[in-house]
């Protein structure tokens, strides 16, 4: 049951990158939208979030509620050694959540609209870059072992340069994801152009921050850089992530909203699953160089059993609603 419970895990991280990624995404095309741009921007986000937007959300609590019951060492320790950049994403995302609700929904429209709107989009930055720094804190190499110091311990370990170049790659791919899906929400070929120009500078960005991360674990002496390279499926499934860029360039350029979506959704799973090459089993590495194992640092077995048959029973009833959700709000909508 070990294997159904990870599988679980892996698969939640990556709906929520795909899917909680595309919403704080954005937040951030929302914040770096002009002028001109920023109320048509700000409708587009309304329609492509308001229906489904707290959905997206319940793969995060999924993998918690995992690593919690099923890994529980390594959850004590992730939430005591990073329980400050832990604290932030979930001011962010109570924030967000908050800001967004009152905006849309509030029967009264003023000028405190404007307000939730800023709130709403510096909000998803948070969430999005702290998640990002918190998988690089999780990889570097700088959590201790052992308390020293309380910045030796709680600080240093996610304030460094890799760890915060993660967090801007995260953020580059959660813009490019949302500025994808976005592109099919818009019914005038107009604004779709102008979304896909957003995409195409979010593509650039993305490029461009995920080279930063390599540079910064060789300047900071992660290992990062290295594991990869050592690591041959890693860099085919790198590689293929690559390739897809100019696919994904020519389904902008021709605004085929449903190839951009597919594409952009298969190059974020090559790139996680690159990540998960490298490092499974593998959560959490420690400056001793030993690291927090999902297969040695488990719960017990009966444990696992009940976990792992309430996430199959679970997953038959969430998958089917989750299609009905999709299915009312965004396929016959646009069909």
């Amino acid at each position: 049951m070990l294997e159904v419970v990870i599988f679980f895990l892996l698969v939640s991280l990556y709906l929520y990158c795909l899917l909680g990624g595309a919403d704080f995404g954005a937040g951030i095309i929302e914040l770096f939208s002009g002028k001109n741009s920023k109320e048509v921007t700000q409708k587009l986000v309304n329609k492509a979030m308001a229906p489904i937007w707290e959905a997206n959300h319940m793969w995060l609590i999924i993998a918690v509620v995992i690593l919690f019951n099923g890994f529980p060492m390594i959850y004590s320790k992730i939430s005591i050694s990073l329980y400050i950049p832990l604290i932030l994403l979930l001011v962010g995302i109570i924030l967000r959540g908050t800001a967004f609700t009152f905006r849309y929904y509030d029967a009264i429209k003023d000028d405190s609209q404007k307000i939730y709107s800023r709130i709403f989009a510096y909000s998803s930055v948070m969430v999005s870059f702290f998640f990002g720094l918190i998988i690089g804190a999780l990889v570097s190499g700088k959590i201790q072992s052992s308390s020293t110091g309380f910045a030796e311990s709680y600080i240093y370990p996610w304030l460094n340069l890799f760890s915060v170049s993660t967090g801007i790659f995260i953020s580059a791919i959660f813009a490019f994801t949302a500025s994808v899906y976005l592109i099919g929400e818009a019914s005038d070929i107009q604004t779709k152009l102008m979304i896909v120009k957003k995409a195409k500078r979010s593509a650039i960005i993305m490029v461009l921050s995920g080279g930063l991360v390599f540079v910064t674990s060789l300047i900071e002496q992660v290992h990062f850089a290295e594991s990869f390279m050592d690591n041959t499926l890693a860099n085919i499934l790198i590689a293929a992530a690559t390739l897809l860029l100019p696919f994904l360039w020519y389904s902008l350029d021709k605004v085929m909203n449903w190839l951009a979506r597919v594409l952009v959704g298969a190059q974020l799973f090559l790139i996680l699953a690159a990540f998960y090459a490298v490092y499974f089993p593998s959560i959490l590495i420690l400056d001793n160089g030993r690291s927090y194992d999902l297969m040695i640092h488990k719960a017990p077995d009966v444990t696992l059993a009940y976990l792992g048959w309430a996430l199959i029973i679970g997953s038959l009833i969430i998958f089917p609603s989750l299609y009905y959700l999709f299915k009312v709000f965004k396929l016959e909508k646009q069909s």
